[in-house]
């Protein structure tokens, strides 16, 4: 059963404007009921959906001010602190990554026959360097089940990358998911900026100043005094709570936010309130010459509904948030279990206004 369900339509119009002012973006549909402990939140115009459901563990009721690790959803805020640091003139995002690297890391990927001298900054951005993607390899998650609390380090995950497959494409061919390459990204932050990870994103990003009070960076920063404790987090009849968060932390994943706080950066991020120029939100929706670029951008992917395109990223463990450019609203849902994952993302594109999948 929904526990709370707040829908606030405000109409402004200016009162020094003669002419009948457009008319608002139709607001989001109410979600419907789903099994697994949720919460979404959908913002922007005039509308306001906060809706959540079951517990956040037993004896705690889940509410969009929960905080879940968002895994993958993280590379969003990696991508746009580099095209913070690209639009302050810090970065060349077509400079090749290996004078950029910690030499180790550097070597790691020469060793296995990657040209880093030929991979640029924006090919790993785009996941068209050719990089193999060790989180999405069986045999990651299987090593992480057999000793959930072994503490893994950035260089261990990029070698296991490297001992698990060679370079999968030429870079800057196509397309190529990979957790790896974004690990990579976050070590050329922390050298750029020489802080770490964590707070450079936060500085960067300006996440103070945009009011979020359930995010932090897992391990690297305290927990926020403001926000509730964090949700456990299951693969289907599995407690992962307790998964070490090396597993992903290191710029593939790391951050832990609500869903109130996932949508409401979604927002600010199209919004003009993260970058300084509007060309750097240009600059992270380039679509590139590689093949299926149109899959994915700068950190974020996109889906093409008739001629309407629908920003987005989603994470591991049952997190999602979208925007839609067209009526100015972006969404966020989380899950508590992985297996929740495909319902909840079916409401979430149905809130939004994309026309259901086609069945096969």
């Amino acid at each position: 059963m929904l526990r709370k369900l707040l829908l606030a339509l405000a109409l402004v119009m200016p009162a020094t404007v003669a002419a009948q002012a457009p008319a608002q973006p139709p607001a989001p549909p109410r979600p419907a009921a789903l099994e697994r402990p949720h919460a979404i939140v959908a913002i922007g115009g005039d509308t306001s959906i906060e809706v959540a459901s079951g517990e956040a563990e037993p004896g705690r009721a889940l509410t969009i001010d929960t905080p879940v690790r968002i895994a993958s959803n993280t590379k969003t805020f990696v991508a746009a602190t580099l095209l913070r640091l690209w639009e302050q003139g810090r970065i060349d995002l077509d400079a090749p990554i290996g004078p950029l690297l910690t030499p180790a890391l550097d070597a790691l990927l020469r060793a296995d026959g990657f040209d880093t001298g030929r991979i640029s900054v924006r090919q790993v951005m785009s996941h068209s360097a050719g990089l193999y993607d060790h989180g999405g390899d069986p045999r990651f998650i299987a090593m992480v089940q057999a000793d959930p609390t072994h503490v893994f380090t950035r260089e261990e995950l990029v070698r296991l990358s490297m001992q698990w497959a060679d370079p999968q494409s030429p870079p800057g061919t196509e397309f190529r998911y990979s957790d790896t390459g974004y690990i990579l990204l976050g070590d050329i932050i922390e050298r750029l900026t020489g802080k770490n990870l964590a707070v450079a994103v936060r500085e960067q990003l300006r996440l103070d100043r945009l009011g979020l009070r359930s995010t932090w960076w897992e391990r690297f920063e305290q927990a926020r005094e403001s926000a509730p404790a964090r949700a456990r987090q299951y693969l289907g009849d599995l407690d992962a709570t307790g998964f070490d968060v090396s597993m992903d932390l290191y710029g593939g994943g790391g951050l832990l936010m609500s869903a109130r706080d996932l949508a409401t950066f979604f927002q600010a991020l199209f919004d003009g309130r993260v970058f300084d120029r509007p060309e750097t939100l240009r600059e992270m929706l380039w679509q590139g010459p590689h093949r299926n670029a149109h899959i994915y951008r700068l950190g974020i992917f996109v889906k093409r509904a008739g001629e309407r395109d629908f920003y987005w990223h989603s994470g591991f463990w049952g997190t999602m948030a979208y925007y839609d450019p067209q009526n100015r609203v972006a969404i966020a849902g989380i899950t508590t279990n992985q297996d929740g994952y495909r319902a909840l993302l079916r409401e979430v594109e149905r809130m939004i206004g994309m026309p259901p999948a086609p069945a096969r």
